[in-house]
């Protein structure tokens, strides 16, 4: 019996690459002038771009040059490409969650679906930046199927192996993220899980979380990507200011 085709993924990924941004800083006498720090995507008006909290630097070079909060929209050329300031608008650190602002004109912002209907088994594809700039700040597009949906924190036996973001999640109550079948590099922080359909977003693809807290008592990370559900990020957008 014939295998029957599986629906192109492409009219998806090409709807999503302009909302698609590199989130990083720019400083005027610095080479290289731009220093990518992670991925982030566009969101509600298109004046929002979302991406993880720690993708974020929390301070600034000032002086005579100062550092400048900036996202990039990428370009095969690097003429073409587009610098755009911007500001911190929200953030949810335990969720390592932030949204950040940008001017006008808006970009094509990507709906966000319904996180709580993932199950074990769903497959979805992330695009970002996961080498940074190194091969070219051109989007990168991988499948993921959902492996687990696992809580942040488990426990260890001895409470004193707990760090301290650890026993702050503790305190403020684990949730549930994607743990993805799929290999991700840090530049991929910040991409936005999507439907390869409907180009709905259903979580933030994140390196870091996870492994201060998850894999927190591993010698090495290991390689696993995890994504946190779209649904926090959802609540964080009615913060935004």
């Amino acid at each position: 019996m014939p295998v029957a085709a599986q629906p192109s993924t492409a009219p998806a990924i090409e709807r999503i690459k302009p909302s698609i941004v590199a989130v990083g800083t720019f400083q005027r006498t610095r080479q290289p002038q731009f220093r990518f720090l992670g991925t982030g995507f566009a969101v509600g008006d298109g004046t929002l771009v979302a991406t993880n909290a720690h993708v974020v630097p929390a301070a600034l070079a000032a002086g005579d040059d100062p550092e400048t909060l900036v996202v990039v929209l990428p370009a095969n050329e690097p003429s073409q490409r587009v610098v755009r300031n911007a500001t911190r608008a929200a953030t949810a650190a335990e969720q390592d969650l932030a949204v950040l602002r940008i001017g006008q004109p808006a970009l094509a912002a990507l709906s966000l679906g319904d996180s709580d209907q993932v199950r074990d088994g769903d497959t979805y594809l992330f695009t970002g930046f996961p080498v940074g700039g190194v091969l070219g700040l051109v989007p990168a597009t991988h499948r993921a199927m959902i492996a687990a949906v696992t809580p942040i924190v488990l426990p260890t036996g001895n409470s004193g192996q707990l760090e301290s973001r650890v026993v702050r999640q503790l305190k403020s109550g684990a949730f549930d993220i994607f743990q993805l079948d799929a290999m991700a590099y840090p530049g991929s922080s910040g991409s936005p899980l999507y439907d390869a359909q409907s180009g709905a977003v259903f979580g933030v693809v994140n390196m870091t979380l996870a492994r201060t807290t998850k894999e927190a008592g591993l010698p090495q990370p290991t390689g696993i990507a995890y994504a946190i559900p779209v649904r926090h990020l959802r609540e964080l957008l009615q913060g935004a200011r």
